[in-house]
């Protein structure tokens, strides 16, 4: 029989040294002092952790300031219309998930790209004969978020870029930088209602640009794209064939003097991914159901993005199994008067906090046609003690307890965003505290030079 000797041999003041020998069949084999790898811990974080960067949480973060003490605070800064329990979703939609959670029937692994009945509502919520879909053009996500990284995913290859409008949602940037993807910002222009600065966007394009993203209605503006712009932007994409992925998130919530147009029902050349989802205009952002609806009359993504998309999906097995047995039902039976509540609200605030903050001298504001958003210049040549939107932003934290997010985070400095979903009351207040800190540090054009030429 065959044997094994291991001995273990050391003197002194010297650590053990293992000597190995074997024995087969009567003959010692020593393959001599075995070379050793001294074993150390060296665990470093992935170059994709380290490309990955929030500008907001990075500038939010920094901000190290203590509200006044001496009023509540007011935060006019987090896009969730939760936060304050003025605006519940409807009974319907919460009806619809404990159906289904009482049901025991969706609490396993749902395909990667969602059920089919649950694809099939939504392909046919979002069909018409302008943009018709079924349920092969629709695949399910973990919120609008993970739909935007899987479409940045299948379009996009490290080195490429993509155009990201100016002032921007935060993340298509995040997402990008961490794939190894450049990012191009095109310029929106607030006299013109936000609309895309055109000839810009398209100076941007070159053999690297892999898609162009629209969001509309905007995160941050609140804006919303006229029929006869969406046009214009469709035609640049045709002309340098540059495939869209549209942000329409806030799709349908648009004010009553406007009229919302999804970009996929005025093209049939031009191939999109639009990214949606129940968070904001159902009003549940945390339950984290999203999804990717494919347009492509021309067979231009083909059968390849289909299949990327697939396998991107793939990898972490879809949205939550709940939500989306409680799709149908949530689509079909949430009642009209629901979305115009919402909306009625949205308006009256915007409305109430545009008026306010016009009057305010220092400031103009941007009047919205949708979302949930505000944007609002600094005349920063009137505020010379302050060197941008984040110090302004900062103090009146400090000296007022109203937090409005500095524009900066949006790439667009000397703006800061309000959000209008707080109650109408402490809109109301807001305005009035942003008020008296514009009225206490406000100089006026004489002034405001000589502190310039000190």
């Amino acid at each position: 029989m065959d044997s094994y000797v291991i001995q273990v041999n050391g003197c002194g003041d010297h650590a053990p040294i293992l000597d190995v020998h074997l024995k087969t069949n009567g003959n010692s084999i020593s393959p001599g002092k075995m070379k050793s790898r001294k074993p150390r811990w060296a665990v470093r974080a992935s170059e994709m952790s380290k490309k990955t960067f929030n500008p907001v949480r990075a500038i939010v973060d920094s901000m190290k300031v203590e509200p006044n003490p001496k009023k509540p605070m007011i935060s006019l800064s987090l896009g969730d219309p939760t936060v304050f329990g003025n605006l519940p979703t409807n009974d319907e939609v919460t009806l619809a998930v404990k159906e289904v959670l009482d049901s025991g029937r969706y609490n396993g692994y749902a395909p990667s790209v969602g059920y089919q009945s649950c694809r099939e509502a939504v392909a046919s919520y979002y069909d018409c004969p302008e943009a018709p879909l079924t349920a092969q053009d629709v695949i399910l996500t973990s919120g609008c978020s993970q739909a935007i990284e899987l479409a940045l995913a299948v379009l996009a290859n490290p080195g490429q870029n993509i155009l990201v409008p100016r002032p921007g949602f935060s993340l298509y940037k995040t997402l990008a930088l961490s794939m190894g993807i450049e990012v191009k910002l095109y310029n929106l222009l607030p006299e013109k209602g936000w609309e895309i600065d055109l000839e810009h966007l398209e100076s941007l394009v070159d053999e690297k640009t892999a898609c162009l993203i629209v969001n509309n209605p905007s995160n941050p503006c609140g804006s919303v794209f006229s029929k006869s712009h969406l046009q214009k932007i469709l035609a640049v994409a045709s002309k340098q064939c540059v495939p869209i992925l549209a942000d329409e998130i806030y799709g349908d919530m648009v004010f009553a003097d406007c009229k919302y147009e999804p970009i996929a029902t005025l093209s049939t050349n031009v191939p999109i991914l639009s990214c949606g989802g129940l968070a904001k205009r159902w009003l549940v952002p945390g339950w984290r159901m999203g999804w990717i609806l494919i347009h492509d009359r021309r067979d231009i993504f083909g059968k390849e993005i289909r299949d990327g998309l697939l396998r991107l999906s793939q990898r972490i097995l879809g949205p939550c199994t709940l939500v989306q047995g409680a799709l149908e039902r949530i689509l079909q039976r949430t009642p009209p008067e629901f979305y115009h509540n919402t909306l009625s609200m949205l308006k009256a605030n915007a409305d109430l906090c545009y008026m306010a903050l016009s009057a305010i001298p220092g400031l103009r504001p941007v009047r919205p046609a949708g979302a949930m958003y505000l944007m609002v210049e600094i005349e920063m040549e009137h505020f010379p003690e302050f060197e941008n939107d984040v110090e302004f932003t900062e103090r009146l934290i400090s000296e007022q307890s109203v937090f409005c997010l500095p524009a900066t985070c949006f790439e667009y400095p000397n703006f800061f965003r309000v959000v209008i979903t707080v109650p109408e009351e402490m809109i109301l207040e807001a305005c009035s505290r942003i008020q008296e800190f514009c009225e206490t540090h406000y100089q006026g054009a004489e002034v405001a030079q000589e502190e310039c030429d000190k």
